[in-house]
């Protein structure tokens, strides 16, 4: 295996990581960390049941290699890169956004990698919670911007995606207001396995199995979890403690 340098950093010469780094010198890009890939990989294991995984380009390890880097890359973005989930009226603008490439583990047991839209002033604390996740292995099912689901807030959750910044007014009760999301600062974190119960409804409604807190499960958050306490260390809010419980939701 051989060692190259890109983007000013030592990194192994294999095919992931040159699809991860790829454009990594581009202006304006922070690099704050690069994934190192063991040789030795398995084929993929058949997709776990549920919503589809997006695991393109994926690679599962063996218990015995050592385990890969947590990789964590900021861009700026743009209205074009926003697409529809930004709009002229939105409470702010593109250039106080940031789009994240970062690497994760899904239900399958592979390292993805999934693209995050933060608001520029959260993006360092919310690395802190992702580092953290990856770190214990706690796997999602798939980081998409919400552009991938025509900006549905409802189609993003049923495809069980963990997603931040999407324009659009609060789901909750009272007058119509911005949602935490509209600014980038909330995260939503495997909808499906941590569903929203507003009024009687469960959101998304494939979440129903898991309304019951009490059992864990892979991919569930729970109150003094680990992902449970790093969000709340970085200085987010969990919405499970919301009289309507969002068990996938935290915001700064």
């Amino acid at each position: 295996m051989t060692a190259v340098r890109a983007c000013g950093l030592r990194v192994l010469a294999v095919p992931v990581v040159a699809t991860l780094l790829a454009g990594c010198g581009s202006p304006g890009r922070q690099v704050d960390d690069v994934v190192t890939i063991p040789a030795r990989t398995e084929a993929p294991a058949a997709t776990a049941t549920g919503p589809t995984s997006a695991t393109s380009g994926a690679r599962r390890w063996p218990a015995s290699a050592a385990p890969p880097r947590f990789v964590w890359r900021v861009r700026p973005a743009t209205r074009a890169t926003l697409g529809s989930s930004w709009r002229p009226g939105c409470p702010v603008p593109p250039s106080r956004l940031r789009i994240v490439r970062l690497t994760y583990w899904t239900f399958d047991g592979h390292v993805a990698a999934g693209d995050l839209v933060l608001h520029r002033d959260v993006v360092d604390r919310t690395r802190r919670v992702f580092a953290t996740m990856f770190r214990t292995r706690f796997p999602m099912r798939s980081v998409r911007p919400v552009t991938a689901y025509g900006s549905s807030d409802d189609r993003s959750m049923a495809a069980d995606n963990t997603s931040a910044f999407n324009c659009r007014r609060a789901v909750a009760a009272g007058p119509p207001t911005w949602s935490r999301h509209a600014y980038g600062r909330a995260v939503d974190v495997n909808p499906v396995e941590n569903p929203y119960l507003f009024q009687g409804r469960v959101l998304p409604p494939n979440g129903r199995a898991h309304v019951d807190r009490r059992r864990a499960a892979p991919g569930k958050i729970r109150r003094g979890d680990a992902v449970h306490r790093a969000f709340l260390a970085a200085g987010f809010a969990w919405g499970g403690d919301f009289s309507n419980p969002d068990y996938q939701h935290f915001d700064r």
